[in-house]
């Protein structure tokens, strides 16, 4: 395995009702490898679904490196990439209080402590190959 080629990593967090019962899924890519993982709770929301994939993505991750991850919640990738500086400025809060979710953003935070991560968004349900199949792995993942 060439450790010089970025992780791809593919997430997609499912929930059904919201909240509910809920799935996550990750799909890790490393050239021609794949690794998939998944789990699911039983009282939680689409977004803690979300987040979860990601932080158990990254958490698998054993090796420090350059990882690239693909998600189509904008609450994700604009948390990580736009919101959380300045959470992490304002002692994890938001500018308007309490911060949703905040040990996952926590958790996440750290998790990206030892890569070189960039986060992508791409469009749900719009035939991406690994999008589809996370998404599908995500809703199966949803106990029932």
């Amino acid at each position: 395995m060439d450790l010089t080629l970025p992780i791809l990593v593919y997430t997609d967090g499912a929930c059904d009702p919201n909240p509910g019962p809920g799935g996550w899924a990750a799909i890790l890519c490393r050239g021609s490898s794949e690794k998939m993982i998944r789990g699911g709770e039983l009282h939680t929301t689409n977004n803690r679904m979300e987040l979860t994939a990601a932080l158990q993505a990254l958490q698998f991750i054993k090796i420090p490196g350059q990882v690239q991850v693909f998600t189509d919640s904008e609450y994700l990738r604009r948390g990580i990439t736009e919101w959380l500086p300045d959470w992490k400025k304002r002692n994890w809060h938001r500018k308007g209080g309490v911060l949703a979710n905040i040990d996952l953003w926590q958790a996440l935070d750290a998790a990206m402590l030892p890569h070189l991560v960039t986060w992508k968004w791409v469009r749900g349900h719009a035939g991406h190959r690994y999008n589809q199949r996370v998404d599908q792995l995500a809703r199966q993942a949803i106990p029932r």
